[in-house]
């Protein structure tokens, strides 16, 4: 059956800017391409399909992200996607290792978080929410350190 996560297509309004927001953020870009014709009408399951497509990749993950702007037929959005309840894809959680220097690095880009940095009480993670390029709905996520001292040593 499944293997592993092979990608992650988000269609967005503006490329260049998507492309921007993501490549700021640490990812590498891998292929762009112009994509039309019969083939990828058929794959999507829409007529006259005219897009623009980037694939992006982080350092150290098989995961691929696929950025798509649709030239034809124009993308809209139907219902507001961007709420964390609606049903379907809802975000994708990026792990950091320093969630507060991340944070202070998206804010000071005029990102607003939609909250402060909340810790999950159970694990110790930290995560906070924030928007993408076309109100998509990201999350930071560090988790705690492994404390040697902490460990329980085994003297058997």
């Amino acid at each position: 059956m499944f293997t592993h996560i092979d990608h992650i297509n988000i269609v967005v309004s503006c490329l260049n800017e998507a492309k921007a927001f993501f490549q700021e953020c640490g990812f590498a870009l891998e292929d762009e391409a112009d994509l039309e014709g019969d083939w990828i009408s058929a794959i999507v399951g829409l007529p006259g399909v005219r897009a623009r497509y980037a694939k992006l990749s982080l350092s150290g993950s098989r995961t691929k992200l696929e950025l798509m702007e649709y030239a034809s037929p124009p993308s809209q959005r139907d219902p507001d996607m961007s709420k964390a309840n609606q049903l379907g894809y809802r975000h994708i959680a990026f792990e950091v290792a320093d969630i507060v220097s991340v944070v202070d690095k998206l804010t000071s880009r005029g990102i607003e978080m939609l909250s402060e940095i909340q810790t999950y009480e159970a694990t110790g993670k930290k995560l906070v929410y924030f928007y993408g390029p076309d109100k998509i709905l990201l999350e930071l996520a560090e988790y705690p350190k492994c404390d040697p001292s902490a460990m329980k040593k085994d003297n058997s």
